[in-house]
Protein backbone atom coordinates (compact mmCIF):
# COMPACT_ATOMS: atom_id res chain seq x y z
CA UNK A 1 0.00 0.00 0.00
CA UNK A 2 1.71 3.57 -0.95
CA UNK A 3 1.88 6.63 1.14
CA UNK A 4 -0.57 9.23 0.49
CA UNK A 5 0.80 12.89 1.14
CA UNK A 6 -1.47 15.99 2.68
CA UNK A 7 0.03 19.37 2.44
CA UNK A 8 0.42 20.53 5.95
CA UNK A 9 -0.43 24.41 6.08
CA UNK A 10 2.54 25.52 8.04
CA UNK A 11 4.43 24.33 4.44
CA UNK A 12 2.66 27.04 3.23
CA UNK A 13 1.13 29.55 5.17
CA UNK A 14 0.78 32.18 3.27
CA UNK A 15 -1.93 30.54 1.32
CA UNK A 16 -5.47 30.81 2.43
CA UNK A 17 -7.06 27.93 2.60
CA UNK A 18 -8.75 28.00 -0.98
CA UNK A 19 -5.52 28.58 -2.68
CA UNK A 20 -3.62 26.05 -0.46
CA UNK A 21 -6.57 23.81 -1.81
CA UNK A 22 -5.27 24.91 -5.34
CA UNK A 23 -1.54 24.05 -4.50
CA UNK A 24 -1.80 21.12 -2.98
CA UNK A 25 -4.04 19.48 -5.73
CA UNK A 26 -1.47 21.02 -8.57
CA UNK A 27 1.56 19.98 -6.86
CA UNK A 28 0.06 16.31 -6.65
CA UNK A 29 -0.98 15.81 -3.20
CA UNK A 30 -4.11 13.48 -2.16
CA UNK A 31 -4.87 15.65 0.77
CA UNK A 32 -3.95 19.15 2.65
CA UNK A 33 -4.12 19.94 6.03
CA UNK A 34 -5.77 23.55 7.18
CA UNK A 35 -5.01 25.86 10.02
CA UNK A 36 -8.57 26.35 10.87
CA UNK A 37 -8.43 27.10 14.57
CA UNK A 38 -6.35 30.59 14.88
CA UNK A 39 -3.63 31.50 17.32
CA UNK A 40 -3.52 34.65 17.43
CA UNK A 41 0.44 34.11 16.75
CA UNK A 42 2.11 37.27 15.87
CA UNK A 43 1.85 37.79 12.14
CA UNK A 44 0.16 34.74 11.79
CA UNK A 45 -3.38 34.79 9.64
CA UNK A 46 -6.29 34.06 10.67
CA UNK A 47 -7.85 31.26 8.51
CA UNK A 48 -10.79 30.77 10.99
CA UNK A 49 -13.67 29.10 8.76
CA UNK A 50 -15.78 29.40 10.72
CA UNK A 51 -15.96 32.97 10.57
CA UNK A 52 -15.48 33.45 7.06
CA UNK A 53 -18.51 32.26 5.06
CA UNK A 54 -17.33 33.54 1.67
CA UNK A 55 -13.73 31.54 2.65
CA UNK A 56 -15.36 28.50 3.51
CA UNK A 57 -17.26 28.52 0.07
CA UNK A 58 -14.17 29.17 -2.01
CA UNK A 59 -12.77 26.31 0.16
CA UNK A 60 -15.24 24.02 -1.12
CA UNK A 61 -15.33 24.77 -4.68
CA UNK A 62 -11.65 24.88 -4.85
CA UNK A 63 -12.10 21.37 -3.36
CA UNK A 64 -15.07 20.15 -5.99
CA UNK A 65 -12.91 21.44 -8.94
CA UNK A 66 -9.58 19.77 -7.96
CA UNK A 67 -10.85 16.66 -6.21
CA UNK A 68 -8.16 17.45 -3.28
CA UNK A 69 -9.38 16.19 0.27
CA UNK A 70 -8.80 17.52 3.92
CA UNK A 71 -7.25 15.05 5.80
CA UNK A 72 -6.69 17.20 9.58
CA UNK A 73 -7.20 20.58 10.79
CA UNK A 74 -4.88 22.33 13.51
CA UNK A 75 -4.65 23.33 16.04
CA UNK A 76 -6.78 22.52 19.21
CA UNK A 77 -4.01 23.59 21.64
CA UNK A 78 -4.25 22.75 25.09
CA UNK A 79 -3.55 25.29 27.41
CA UNK A 80 -3.79 27.23 30.71
CA UNK A 81 -7.42 28.73 31.50
CA UNK A 82 -9.06 27.52 27.81
CA UNK A 83 -12.11 26.28 27.42
CA UNK A 84 -12.38 23.29 24.87
CA UNK A 85 -15.61 24.13 23.37
CA UNK A 86 -14.41 27.27 21.64
CA UNK A 87 -12.25 24.37 19.21
CA UNK A 88 -16.41 23.56 18.28
CA UNK A 89 -16.89 25.83 15.61
CA UNK A 90 -14.22 24.90 13.80
CA UNK A 91 -14.28 21.12 14.27
CA UNK A 92 -18.09 21.64 12.84
CA UNK A 93 -16.19 23.29 9.68
CA UNK A 94 -14.03 20.47 9.42
CA UNK A 95 -16.91 17.84 9.45
CA UNK A 96 -18.45 19.60 5.91
CA UNK A 97 -15.19 19.53 4.26
CA UNK A 98 -14.93 16.01 5.08
CA UNK A 99 -11.46 15.94 7.60
CA UNK A 100 -10.62 12.80 9.41
CA UNK A 101 -8.77 14.17 12.20
CA UNK A 102 -7.84 17.22 14.73
CA UNK A 103 -4.08 17.99 15.58
CA UNK A 104 -3.56 19.00 19.06
CA UNK A 105 -0.51 20.00 21.26
CA UNK A 106 -0.04 20.61 24.91
CA UNK A 107 1.27 24.20 26.00
CA UNK A 108 1.13 24.33 29.86
CA UNK A 109 3.22 22.52 32.38
CA UNK A 110 0.04 21.44 34.52
CA UNK A 111 -0.03 17.97 33.10
CA UNK A 112 -3.33 16.90 35.45
CA UNK A 113 -5.12 19.81 33.96
CA UNK A 114 -3.85 18.95 30.50
CA UNK A 115 -4.71 15.79 30.18
CA UNK A 116 -8.35 16.50 32.07
CA UNK A 117 -8.79 19.26 28.80
CA UNK A 118 -7.32 16.83 26.34
CA UNK A 119 -9.87 14.56 27.10
CA UNK A 120 -12.71 17.09 26.96
CA UNK A 121 -11.73 17.65 23.01
CA UNK A 122 -11.54 13.82 22.23
CA UNK A 123 -15.10 13.90 23.50
CA UNK A 124 -15.96 16.97 21.52
CA UNK A 125 -14.02 15.21 18.31
CA UNK A 126 -15.74 11.62 18.67
CA UNK A 127 -19.39 12.54 17.21
CA UNK A 128 -17.52 13.90 14.26
CA UNK A 129 -15.97 10.84 13.59
CA UNK A 130 -12.36 12.56 14.45
CA UNK A 131 -9.00 11.26 16.00
CA UNK A 132 -7.70 13.94 17.85
CA UNK A 133 -3.78 13.28 17.65
CA UNK A 134 -1.23 14.67 20.01
CA UNK A 135 2.12 16.55 18.92
CA UNK A 136 4.97 16.71 21.42
CA UNK A 137 6.90 19.92 20.35
CA UNK A 138 10.55 20.12 22.28
CA UNK A 139 9.30 23.61 23.61
CA UNK A 140 5.85 23.10 24.56
CA UNK A 141 4.11 21.10 27.83
CA UNK A 142 4.27 17.72 26.12
CA UNK A 143 7.90 17.74 24.89
CA UNK A 144 8.79 13.94 24.09
CA UNK A 145 7.65 10.84 23.39
CA UNK A 146 7.42 9.50 26.84
CA UNK A 147 5.41 12.97 27.85
CA UNK A 148 2.75 12.06 25.30
CA UNK A 149 2.39 8.53 25.79
CA UNK A 150 1.59 8.66 29.02
CA UNK A 151 -0.50 11.30 28.06
CA UNK A 152 -2.58 9.15 25.78
CA UNK A 153 -2.71 6.16 28.14
CA UNK A 154 -3.99 8.71 31.20
CA UNK A 155 -6.48 9.71 28.79
CA UNK A 156 -7.92 6.36 27.32
CA UNK A 157 -9.83 7.87 24.75
CA UNK A 158 -10.86 5.40 21.88
CA UNK A 159 -10.33 8.33 19.31
CA UNK A 160 -7.22 9.44 20.98
CA UNK A 161 -3.84 9.36 18.68
CA UNK A 162 -0.20 9.90 18.52
CA UNK A 163 1.24 12.42 16.13
CA UNK A 164 4.77 11.96 15.54
CA UNK A 165 7.02 14.65 13.21
CA UNK A 166 10.12 13.67 12.12
CA UNK A 167 11.64 17.37 13.30
CA UNK A 168 10.43 17.22 17.14
CA UNK A 169 11.21 13.30 17.32
CA UNK A 170 14.29 14.55 16.52
CA UNK A 171 15.18 17.23 18.70
CA UNK A 172 13.87 15.47 21.15
CA UNK A 173 16.39 13.25 21.73
CA UNK A 174 13.92 10.32 21.49
CA UNK A 175 14.93 6.44 19.97
CA UNK A 176 13.31 5.33 17.06
CA UNK A 177 13.12 1.48 18.72
CA UNK A 178 10.71 3.24 21.18
CA UNK A 179 8.08 4.01 18.79
CA UNK A 180 7.66 -0.32 18.78
CA UNK A 181 6.68 -0.85 22.30
CA UNK A 182 3.65 1.64 21.77
CA UNK A 183 -0.14 0.72 20.89
CA UNK A 184 -0.41 0.63 16.88
CA UNK A 185 -3.68 1.99 16.74
CA UNK A 186 -2.22 4.96 18.58
CA UNK A 187 -0.86 6.16 14.83
CA UNK A 188 -2.89 7.72 12.39
CA UNK A 189 -0.37 10.31 10.48
CA UNK A 190 2.63 11.64 10.76
CA UNK A 191 4.43 15.01 9.93
CA UNK A 192 7.44 14.90 7.60
CA UNK A 193 10.60 17.01 6.94
CA UNK A 194 14.00 17.29 7.34
CA UNK A 195 16.59 19.86 9.66
CA UNK A 196 20.32 20.24 10.11
CA UNK A 197 21.70 17.19 12.37
CA UNK A 198 23.38 19.38 14.74
CA UNK A 199 20.19 20.29 17.49
CA UNK A 200 20.23 24.13 18.53
CA UNK A 201 21.06 25.22 21.92
CA UNK A 202 19.69 28.33 21.87
CA UNK A 203 16.04 28.60 22.07
CA UNK A 204 15.32 31.65 19.56
CA UNK A 205 17.73 29.27 17.12
CA UNK A 206 15.32 26.32 17.92
CA UNK A 207 12.06 28.39 17.22
CA UNK A 208 13.67 30.30 13.81
CA UNK A 209 14.25 26.65 11.94
CA UNK A 210 10.98 25.24 13.29
CA UNK A 211 8.75 27.77 12.15
CA UNK A 212 10.85 28.73 8.88
CA UNK A 213 14.17 26.53 7.89
CA UNK A 214 13.19 22.90 7.97
CA UNK A 215 14.80 21.29 4.74
CA UNK A 216 13.54 18.83 1.75
CA UNK A 217 13.45 15.01 2.84
CA UNK A 218 16.94 13.86 2.58
CA UNK A 219 18.93 17.14 3.25
CA UNK A 220 19.34 17.04 6.42
CA UNK A 221 20.64 14.53 9.46
CA UNK A 222 17.13 13.30 10.68
CA UNK A 223 16.98 9.08 10.20
CA UNK A 224 13.59 9.94 8.96
CA UNK A 225 13.50 6.27 7.20
CA UNK A 226 14.32 4.37 10.97
CA UNK A 227 11.50 6.66 12.32
CA UNK A 228 8.71 5.76 9.05
CA UNK A 229 9.16 2.37 9.25
CA UNK A 230 7.89 2.28 12.64
CA UNK A 231 4.71 4.40 12.12
CA UNK A 232 2.01 2.34 10.73
CA UNK A 233 0.22 4.71 9.32
CA UNK A 234 -0.07 5.96 4.84
CA UNK A 235 -0.83 9.41 5.61
CA UNK A 236 1.98 11.30 5.29
CA UNK A 237 1.50 15.52 6.09
CA UNK A 238 4.39 17.35 4.81
CA UNK A 239 5.35 20.06 7.29
CA UNK A 240 8.46 22.09 5.92
CA UNK A 241 7.84 25.16 6.15
CA UNK A 242 11.01 27.42 5.01
CA UNK A 243 10.80 31.07 4.43
CA UNK A 244 13.54 32.23 1.96
CA UNK A 245 12.32 28.92 -0.30
CA UNK A 246 8.86 29.60 -0.15
CA UNK A 247 9.77 33.72 -1.39
CA UNK A 248 12.33 32.31 -3.78
CA UNK A 249 10.27 29.96 -6.21
CA UNK A 250 6.61 30.54 -4.77
CA UNK A 251 4.23 28.56 -2.59
CA UNK A 252 3.26 26.54 -5.56
CA UNK A 253 7.09 25.22 -6.37
CA UNK A 254 8.02 24.61 -2.75
CA UNK A 255 5.10 22.61 -2.20
CA UNK A 256 6.27 20.91 -5.48
CA UNK A 257 9.93 20.52 -4.39
CA UNK A 258 8.57 19.14 -1.12
CA UNK A 259 6.55 16.20 -2.15
CA UNK A 260 9.11 15.21 -4.68
CA UNK A 261 11.55 14.78 -2.18
CA UNK A 262 9.60 13.13 0.15
CA UNK A 263 8.86 10.84 -2.94
CA UNK A 264 11.91 10.36 -4.21
CA UNK A 265 13.58 9.87 -0.36
CA UNK A 266 10.79 7.11 0.48
CA UNK A 267 11.88 5.30 -2.83
CA UNK A 268 15.67 5.38 -2.28
CA UNK A 269 15.34 4.49 2.07
CA UNK A 270 12.14 2.64 2.38
CA UNK A 271 11.68 -0.26 0.11
CA UNK A 272 8.93 -2.12 0.69
CA UNK A 273 10.68 -4.91 2.57
CA UNK A 274 11.31 -1.80 5.11
CA UNK A 275 7.64 -0.10 5.30
CA UNK A 276 5.44 -0.99 8.22
CA UNK A 277 2.03 -2.24 7.81
CA UNK A 278 -0.07 0.41 6.58
CA UNK A 279 -3.56 1.49 7.87
CA UNK A 280 -5.58 4.36 7.60
CA UNK A 281 -6.08 4.94 3.58
CA UNK A 282 -8.58 6.84 2.73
Amino acid sequence: MAYQYSLAHLTALGCPPPELAYVAARAGYDFFSPRLIYMGLPGEPNYALADNPEMLRQTKRAMASTGIRVHDIELARIYDDMHPTKYLPAMEVAAELGAKAVLSSVWTTNLDYATEKFAEVCDLARPFGFTVDLEFVPIAGINNLAGAAKMLRDVNRSNAGLMIDMHHFHRSHDNPEDLDRLPREWFHFAHLCDAQGEIPSDRDEFIRIMRGERLYVGEGGIDIANILKRIPSSIISIELPHLARAQEFGFAEHAFRCLESAKHYVKEHLPESLQPKLHGAA
